[in-house]
């Protein structure tokens, strides 16, 4: 089965959403999806994701809960900021991180948690070195988000993915 429905789950989500985006289930519009559905797995199958091992299911809820938090706090820094008339001087600016993650995966929820909170962007990873540059909007003490990233996501990170 795996032959020839190698992923069947995203089959089904592209036919879904294929049919969702063309709004109608006429036959030519079902073929298409049905196509792709079929089709498209077999590019993903060339990519071979490695097998993803989560080590603390428990982790991944307080971790959800800080995002969250961080989101929350940063929606409204980013808002006071913008919204302030003539605020303190804000001072933007790039700097580098040092990461210990291995796990592609980890790597890959860091990146979506950097860049979904207001005011902070993941713009370059460097895999043989572990470094990561990115942009904060209100840049005070770099230390300070180095310490948040090493010590708030990193850790974390590492104990959901070995």
């Amino acid at each position: 089965m795996s032959r020839l429905l190698p992923y069947p789950l995203l089959s089904l989500f592209l036919l879904s959403m294929w049919l969702v985006l063309n709004g109608s289930v006429a036959p030519a519009t079902l073929l298409n999806g049905a196509l792709l559905g079929l089709l498209l797995p077999f590019a993903m199958r060339t990519l071979e994701p490695p097998k993803a091992r989560i080590r603390a299911p428990g982790a991944i809820l307080r971790l959800a809960g800080l995002v969250f938090v961080d989101i929350l706090r940063s929606n409204y820094a980013v808002a006071r900021i913008i919204l302030s008339p003539r605020g303190r001087e804000r001072v933007s600016g790039f700097i580098t991180v040092q990461l210990s993650l291995q796990s592609p995966y980890a790597i890959a929820m860091l990146a979506v948690i950097i860049t979904s909170t207001p005011g902070t962007l993941w713009v370059q990873y460097d895999a043989r070195s572990g470094q990561l540059l990115m942009h904060v909007l209100d840049l005070v003490d770099e230390n300070e988000w180095q310490d948040l990233i090493a010590n708030r996501y990193e850790r974390l990170l590492k104990e959901i993915f070995p």
